[in-house]
């Protein structure tokens, strides 16, 4: 099998995933030669691999592709067709087996991806066996010269559902109304087996599978994505609002009120909970969710663990922690009884348990983890990231009570603020995080650095 040029490896090779434009970028050539490539790494030739995939018009065909290259290695394929991350999470998790996953998330159309797990929903990353596929991509896969292998379908919804349902205290919830936006992505498939099961009535916004994404984007990260769902939930007295990316492995929600919830108001929901379950466990936070968190975790006898951003981190440092669960402030949340990976079902039925479990409204349940102004996530464009945080560095560096780290990026920290400086994985972009007491004071240090990093 010839090799694929550099150039393409490195554009569509990011630290967590494979992921380009359709065709010009990820073809069917590519996948099937990733498939291929997969099996090698690892050395699963009389083995198997489960393969998902979204409702984009090209997963099929490159899913297919991917699994052509499998057998082609002598690995037999299971196919559990749509599914979301989380699917194909359960799926890897409860048969043992090393998975893939075909997707492009939040991305528009023209794109889509590849998510690759070991057995055990173990993640696959630059430093997990994304580098070895990128060289021998590039070098071109061996032939097998075996017999090959074979491809058999199955369908997991019911039993994902099942799981689901029984790692959290559901069993005797009030009513409930809630609302959902699926963003024409893959919640749209999955909330209705889910939540057919409780006694919720469910206010659906965008079920239809549509990886064209028509009505808006499925990225619940940019608030006008989330207008929809406010004004649902206020139209309809619902109870919670929930919104989920393409793919279904974050969840968000709205109160309500129709009010945006922080994610990082959620891992503080969801780290209680954990522990009253598992006393003095360690929670996994990464450098960009609020203080709140670790206040919380904290305060409900649980150690906190810092991490960088990415779930590849998230999980790598779950295993070697033994942590029970995992929160990211972009909204992916990790459980240890879900193989160390990340569900936005599993973290919307904690939201739904604390709800139902409880005569309060959802606003005055959060209201002890909503302690600080966050200014969301702010990007800039730039031509050199480390130029840039270099200048904030020079600014901040010599200020009076200023700590500086360099976990992930630069973190900036005083007693009443602090920002996080990092730059982006797959664009030219310094995404910046800040957070203070007041608003006043958050708007101050946010000006501050852009104006410094815009220079």
């Amino acid at each position: 099998m010839s090799g694929f040029e550099a150039n393409l490896l490195d554009a569509v090779i990011k630290a967590y995933d494979i992921r380009g434009k359709v065709p010009q970028q990820l073809t069917t050539e590519l996948a099937f030669a990733v498939g291929a490539a997969f099996v090698r790494l690892l050395g699963a030739h009389k083995g198997a691999v489960v393969v998902g995939e979204d409702m984009r018009p090209s997963s099929p065909s490159l899913a297919q592709a991917f699994a052509d290259g499998v057998n082609s290695q002598g690995a037999d394929v299971l196919r559990i067709g749509l599914a979301s991350t989380d699917q194909l999470y359960f799926a890897s998790g409860t048969l043992n087996l090393p998975g893939a996953m075909f997707t492009a998330s939040h991305n528009p159309a023209e794109y889509n991806g590849i998510k690759l797990c070991r057995a055990g929903a173990a993640p696959v990353g630059q430093d997990s066996g994304l580098r070895p596929i990128r060289d021998e991509l590039a070098s071109g896969v061996p032939v097998w010269s075996g017999p090959t292998g074979k491809t058999l379908t199955r369908d997991i919804l019911s039993d994902y559902a099942t799981h689901l349902i029984s790692l959290v205290d559901l069993a005797n919830i009030r009513p409930l109304v809630v609302a959902v936006d699926a963003g024409n992505g893959m919640a749209g498939h999955t909330v209705p087996e889910v939540l057919s099961r409780l006694p919720v009535k469910v206010i659906p916004i965008y079920f239809e599978l549509d990886g064209t994404f028509p009505n808006h984007e499925a990225n619940p990260m940019d608030p006008a994505n989330l207008r929809d769902l406010q004004a649902a939930v206020k139209a309809n007295g619902a109870d919670i609002g929930l919104a989920f990316d393409g793919d279904a492995d974050r969840c968000f929600i709205v109160d309500e009120i129709g009010d945006i919830v922080s994610p990082s108001t959620l891992c503080c929901l969801i780290a209680k909970y954990e522990l009253q379950k598992h006393r003095g466990a360690k929670i996994i936070h990464n450098l960009i969710t609020s203080r709140a968190v670790p206040e919380v975790i904290i305060e409900n006898g649980g150690t906190p663990v810092r991490t960088r951003v990415g779930h590849s981190f998230i999980k790598a440092e779950m295993a070697a922690t033994g942590a029970v669960f995992g929160g990211e402030h972009s909204g992916h949340f990790y459980f240890a009884d879900f193989w160390n990976a990340d569900s936005g079902m599993l973290a919307a039925l904690y939201a739904i348990s604390a709800l139902g479990n409880s005569t309060e409204s959802l606003s005055k349940i959060l209201k002890p983890y909503d302690r600080y102004v966050v200014s969301g996530e702010i990007n800039s464009q730039v031509t050199d990231s480390q130029r840039s945080i270099e200048r904030v560095k020079v600014e901040f560096e010599p200020r009076a009570g200023v700590t500086m780290d360099f976990l992930d990026g630069m973190t900036v920290s005083a007693e009443d603020w602090w920002f996080n400086l990092r730059a982006s994985n797959t664009e030219p972009l310094l995404r910046l995080n800040a957070e203070a007491i007041t608003e006043d004071e958050m708007h101050a240090i946010s000006d501050e650095v852009l104006s410094l990093v815009r220079e």
